[in-house]
């Protein structure tokens, strides 16, 4: 008897719909699309951090595969808040895109005295002032077509190179290195979400688990859950694998204006470990308790 096809829920944008099929097409059965609008869609009008920040893009999905219309979600692994709701776990993360920032419209290098830059992303944006405090900015918001229409509008625009690659689209992008500017957690990679106890689901979804890009994940992961949440404030890490699952982390903390930036790097084999001792280590021993306590107060 063929297997049944599994239903994968996901968003509606055609960044979404190109990630969940690029998923579908790795499993061994059929998959049907079951498309979810969630808040973080329907309100693009509204800066992110305004209408929830960190979930905004998630929680409608997630709900779709909890009241059983979906037997899988497929999710921008950034777009994940740092804990999954009760019931579901995160079954698998593929092999990771680029994982790096670019910047559309002009060169990081190329950018004038006073260029405007268009970014929805506080961490983005902290980091650039850092670099170049000159700089000035507007808002970002809406799917990768509309923001690239938005480039001509300003001297650059920012957004994950990830999202040109699955588009066809990398051959606009200036790509920044992560020395200069941190990705946000998870970036580059998916996250498929599934049923706690669903073992068929699980089972099918486990063949599509790509170790070094799951331990890099995880790191990051509990670098931000240990922050709590940090879900819309100048937060990021990137972690690497080496030989022998060693995970290197980078992981920063900033204020808004970038005139404070926070970072610090370890290497170890627990990527939970990791992440959580990484941020006590900012939090505890580099001011960043302070400075994450007086910019939760601003949100």
């Amino acid at each position: 008897m063929a297997s049944r096809p599994l239903r994968a829920a996901t968003r509606g944008s055609a960044l979404a719909l190109a990630q969940t099929r690029s998923v579908a097409s790795l499993i061994d059965r059929p998959v049907e699309l079951v498309v979810v609008e969630t808040m973080g869609d329907r309100r693009q009008d509204v800066p992110i951090g305004d209408i929830g920040g960190r979930g905004v893009f998630v929680k409608e999905v997630q709900a779709a595969v909890l009241d059983g219309r979906a037997d899988f979600a497929v999710h921008s692994a950034k777009d994940l808040p740092a804990l999954p709701p009760p019931g579901l776990v995160l079954a698998a993360v593929p092999e990771r895109e680029d994982p790096r920032d670019a910047l559309v419209g002009c060169t990081l290098a190329g950018l004038p005295p006073g260029a405007r830059v268009a970014t929805g992303s506080v961490r983005r944006r902290a980091q650039l002032a850092s670099l170049r405090p000159d700089l000035t900015y507007s808002g970002l918001r809406g799917n990768i077509g509309t923001r690239l229409r938005k480039a001509a509008d300003v001297d650059a625009i920012v957004v994950a190179a990830a999202a040109l690659v699955r588009l066809g689209r990398s051959e606009q992008a200036d790509l920044i290195d992560p020395a200069l500017m941190l990705p946000q957690v998870g970036q580059g990679a998916l996250a498929l979400e599934a049923r706690e106890g669903d073992t068929e689901v699980l089972s099918a979804l486990a063949l599509l688990e790509h170790r070094p890009s799951r331990l890099a994940v995880d790191a990051e992961r509990a670098y931000l859950r240990e922050l709590g949440g940090g879900c819309d404030l100048p937060v990021a890490a990137y972690a690497t694998v080496g030989p022998g699952d060693t995970v290197t982390l980078t992981a920063m903390l900033a204020t808004l204006d970038g005139h404070v930036v926070l970072q610090a790097t370890d290497t170890g084999d627990d990527p939970d470990s990791l992440g959580r001792s990484l941020a006590r280590r900012l939090l505890d021993r580099s001011g960043g308790a302070w400075l994450l306590e007086s910019l939760q107060g601003l949100a």
